[in-house]
């Protein structure tokens, strides 16, 4: 292709700021409305998710919400502040962040992300109660995140008249989470070790390598933990969703009252996707990237980011950066410091290979301009990208983005990944990456499989959609 054009950006940490936010809102009729309230965990991952469920019980349903952020344990930066006000004045809700608690004594300095999160949301209950019964009109129903179930034991205190649980993934997963309680009964020994693939009443067997991080260890906290939430789960009054019935009908027949996992789920699921942020003309800088972007030809170029957590060792961006070099493809790449540092972040490239440094969020596959996506799949990013039409070449690093992985590839077939997954003890090799970046720009039947699923989730929200029924249906309870 002659020249590869490349444009390299390097992701810098955000100031800080606090966040008490309250968007101003018509007094006329509000006390009659359901009044939601929303649990996050920290993180922006987790945060964004519920942001746009807000937006959506809001906008759509016209009912009163408030967002209960988690405590960040640190102020919120910048980045996270301009998320929520975006979100919020695009709908008329509210977001509060919790206080801060210390969780220090109980849990491991070296404790696994599951474990602190679980304990932190659990210790978060008396803020939650205390907040919750100030408020006026007092809430209607509750809706935590999933690993918030804890909370959903104060329901009643709190004087709400349902409770839910908000699952921002897809339909395998919540199988598997509601299923592991029977797994941990029925399987000897680390899932790890087992010589075939678990098996899940109505869905696909899942294998050890696309085990999600708590299963992993069975003797490390994060996993107990994992299993509590697994019992909680059916406790609630129904799960909403991150996808639409037609991108896993399989899967959730499974979960359906009448599936084969239905005893064992015993609540409604509510798949209400695909809900992702719209462009912000806003984030557009003057001589940013996207310009850039905008001059190149449509679905010309392969768009590489990892998430706000992936880093890779010295040796695998090395390798990545051939790789994305001998691949023949314009790509952007959104670039964190390797894991070991070593000095500027230039030392680990090619000589030359560093066109342009800047600043950027991970947003761009949004672009016309983009035709293929390197990711870690999360399912924020991975929402996004089948949103719109865009295949992936998949690079999961932590979480359940092992799983997610699989089920684009095998299941919806819009992905490719390396022969083997990425791991801090080993290096997938730049001509392996050429290869896989070089697949998902050139085949037809994927890039024809990826807008197939664009349009399927376009017709998920449109007036008479699979994901517009699920949750106007659900709001009748409460009218």
């Amino acid at each position: 292709m002659g020249v590869v054009y490349c444009v390299l950006y390097v992701q810098h940490n955000t100031r800080r700021s606090s966040l008490f936010l309250t968007l101003p809102r018509t007094t006329m009729g509000t006390h009659s409305k359901p009044h939601a309230l929303l649990l996050a965990r920290p993180g922006m991952g987790h945060v964004i998710p519920v942001l746009e469920l807000a937006h959506r019980l809001s906008s759509s349903l016209h009912f009163r919400v408030t967002v209960f952020l988690g405590p960040f344990g640190r102020a919120m930066s910048s980045a996270e502040s301009h998320t929520a006000r975006a979100a919020m004045a695009r709908g008329s809700f509210d977001v509060r962040e919790l206080p801060p608690v210390d969780v220090t004594s109980l849990v491991e300095p070296d404790a696994a992300a599951v474990t602190k999160l679980t304990v932190t949301m659990r210790e978060m209950r008396p803020a939650v109660l205390a907040t919750a019964l100030g408020m006026r009109p007092k809430p209607t129903v509750l809706i935590v995140d999933l690993f918030g179930t804890e909370v959903l034991s104060i329901a009643e205190e709190i004087g709400v008249a349902a409770k839910y649980v908000f699952v921002a993934s897809h339909a395998l997963f919540l199988a598997l989470k509601v299923y592991l309680p029977v797994l941990d009964k029925l399987v000897e020994g680390e899932y790890t070790e087992q010589k075939e693939p678990m098996k899940i009443p109505g869905c696909r067997p899942v294998r050890p390598d696309e085990l999600i991080d708590p299963m992993l260890d069975r003797s490390n906290r994060q996993y107990q933990e994992c299993v509590r939430v697994s019992l909680e789960i059916p406790t609630s009054d129904g799960v909403f969703i991150f996808i639409w019935g037609e991108l896993q009908g399989e899967t959730l027949a499974a979960l359906d009252g009448n599936g084969e996992l239905g005893r064992i789920m015993r609540v409604p699921v509510y798949p209400i996707g695909s809900i992702i942020r719209p462009n912000d003309p806003t984030e557009r800088p003057i001589g940013s990237v996207f310009e850039w972007l905008d001059q190149q030809p449509g679905r010309s170029v392969v768009y590489v980011c990892l998430g706000s957590g992936g880093t890779l060792s010295f040796q695998q961006t090395t390798e990545m950066a051939w790789g994305l070099e001998h691949s023949g493809q314009r790509f952007l790449w959104v670039l964190r410091r390797p894991t070991v540092r070593t000095g500027d972040v230039a030392s680990v490239l090619p000589e030359g290979f560093m066109d342009r440094v800047g600043r950027t969020r991970c947003g761009s596959h949004k672009q016309r301009s983009v035709g293929g996506f390197l990711s870690h799949c999360g399912w924020n990013s991975t929402l996004e990208s089948l949103r719109n039409g865009v295949p992936m070449v998949t690079w999961p690093l932590y979480a359940e983005q092992r799983m997610n992985a699989v089920v684009l590839t095998e299941e919806i077939g819009v992905g490719v990944r390396p022969r083997r997954f990425p791991t801090a003890e080993g290096v997938i090799g730049r001509e392996e990456i050429a290869e896989l970046v070089r697949r998902v720009m050139v085949d037809g039947g994927m890039r024809d499989k990826a807008r197939e699923i664009k349009l399927s989730s376009e017709r998920a929200w449109s007036d008479g959609g699979s994901s517009r029924l699920a949750l106007f249906q659900w709001a009748k309870r409460f009218s």
